[in-house]
């Protein structure tokens, strides 16, 4: 695989997420801001002419009509009315189910890639609302910019934030946010916010003392992190993060956290690996187009 043209499939936490009330469909009313990591997985796609669209690199326990890559490929080729086919290639890094967007972002960087490798060149809202129905997270990372996101999470607001660097922790449990965003404990009344008043230290999760209540993985990694440096669930769990100033700081607080956690460090950045990514082969094809 080492030949591969691998695309950034980049991780995002929800440095706070505040539900406001519930609208008449049943949807929930949320505020959050989304922040991109410089972390994740990656992606290659190679190109062919089959019309057959697969994964090189089938997940385990998961069907490729099921897995999101493929349905957003699938999504795309419908939409556009293009017959080539694509062999796609996964390099996980991030957990599955961990409130980090894996998902939403290997879908969100399949349509980016093959918008540009298939030439099909849908504009980026279209990509987004496409994007739309194969997650409410899609969207944010078609975009790949740190954002203020409201709404049921569809209304997105750039909203670029000091670079600092987060050190993300994985309980080892799977949390469903249908799970969480049924329970009758929920808070969904917290006040609409303007997201140019916002301050780490006066939002939080909603979600987060509820998840912590059902389980007890999640309650001792917030403890033990804590004690370093400002700490929170991200969205509606597992995962866990930490926030430091410098990567310094946060490697040395993940050095002495207990092997029982997975955990990474990465650095918020406010335009994703993703956007960078397709700006540079845009330059490339230009290039080599004038050749």
């Amino acid at each position: 695989m080492t030949n591969l043209d691998w695309w950034p499939s980049p991780a995002k936490l929800n440095l706070f997420l505040h539900i406001n009330g519930r609208y008449p469909n049943g949807y929930h009313q949320l505020q959050s801001l989304f922040q991109m990591l410089d972390y994740g997985d990656k992606l290659a796609f190679d190109i062919n002419d089959s019309g057959i669209i697969s994964m090189a690199t089938p997940l385990q326990g998961v069907k490729d009509e099921d897995n999101l890559i493929v349905r957003a490929a699938k999504l795309l080729a419908e939409h556009t009315h293009i017959h080539k086919g694509v062999s796609i290639s996964l390099e996980k890094c991030l957990p599955m189910g961990g409130g980090i967007g894996g998902g939403s972002s290997n879908a969100a960087t399949t349509l980016v890639a093959l918008n540009h490798l298939w030439g099909v060149k849908l504009s980026e809202d279209e990509l987004a609302e496409l994007g739309l129905k194969l997650g409410a997270d899609v969207p944010i990372f078609v975009r790949g910019l740190t954002a203020f996101a409201s709404g049921v999470g569809e209304e997105i607001t750039p909203a670029p934030q000091e670079e600092k660097w987060y050190l993300v922790a994985n309980p080892n449990v799977h949390i469903s946010t249908a799970e969480v965003f049924t329970a009758e404990q929920l808070t969904r009344n917290t006040p609409i916010m303007q997201w140019e008043d916002y301050q780490f230290e006066e939002t939080r999760n909603d979600c987060q003392q509820l998840v912590v209540n059902r389980y007890p993985e999640v309650a001792n990694l917030l403890q033990w992190l804590v004690h370093y440096a400002p700490s929170r669930m991200t969205g509606t769990g597992a995962c866990v993060f930490a926030t430091f100033s410098d990567e310094v700081s946060a490697v040395k607080v993940k050095a002495q956290l207990p092997d029982t956690w997975q955990s990474f460090v990465a650095k918020g950045v406010n335009r994703s690996p993703l956007l960078q990514k397709l700006k540079k082969s845009e330059h490339v094809y230009a290039t080599s187009d004038k050749k």
